[in-house]
């Protein structure tokens, strides 16, 4: 912690932005703390690394607002061994939170580029329990299912149905749903094969773009 620079500002965005807002669950508490954002985050932006907003990183993308990415975490109600599917890899930063306690994380990310960028930093971190994957997130990784939560961080205008036949039994699905502009966040459980949908909160997301 002594050699990082933005220790300090990570632990107050940690307090601040995420446990005050009612954010709870030790393991994705601790993840916000280790994974250090300001990597993620390009060096004319760095500056403002764990301030309370989401940041452009190239390609039309965004790097989610802290907050929101501890949300939606949280909502996955993961446990420590899990294996995760995140839709939309982005800068990496939502994948390396989850890399944090999963015991694999699958990735998918439409833009070539974006994907080649995460990898690298996340590599550079040591993280070794990721797959990575270029393509269309809407049809999920269906060879590694079922998965014990599933994650989009892009908004779908309906709910991809090979994502909800991917999901384990009594896993959860997080997903925005809607727009543009604004979106609702749902977590949708699977009990068998119905699927309890649960709204967290309101949202904005870049769409998510399906082949």
């Amino acid at each position: 912690m002594d050699s990082d620079p933005f220790a300090a500002a990570r632990l107050d965005m940690v307090e601040g932005q995420i446990r005050h807002r009612g954010i709870s669950d030790v393991h994705v508490l601790e993840a916000m703390e280790r994974v250090e954002r300001h990597h993620f985050v390009p060096e004319d932006h760095r500056r403002l690394a764990y301030d309370d907003s989401a940041l452009p990183i190239g390609s039309g993308q965004s790097i989610s607002q802290p907050y929101m990415v501890a949300a939606m975490t949280e909502a996955l109600e993961l446990s420590p061994g899990s294996r995760v599917l995140e839709v939309g890899t982005g800068s990496g930063y939502q994948t390396a939170v989850l890399a944090e306690f999963a015991a694999v994380v699958y990735t998918i990310e439409r833009l070539a580029e974006l994907s080649d960028s995460a990898r690298e930093i996340l590599e550079s971190l040591d993280y070794d329990n990721i797959e990575y994957r270029v393509g269309d997130g809407s049809k999920g990784w269906p060879e590694e299912a079922p998965f014990d939560g599933i994650m989009v961080t892009a908004a779908a205008a309906t709910v991809p149905q090979p994502l909800l036949h991917q999901l384990g039994e009594g896993a959860c699905l997080v997903i925005p749903v809607g727009g543009p502009p604004d979106q609702d966040l749902y977590q949708i459980r699977r009990r068998e094969n119905e699927y309890e949908r649960n709204f967290i909160t309101r949202c904005r997301f870049v769409p998510l773009i399906e082949d």
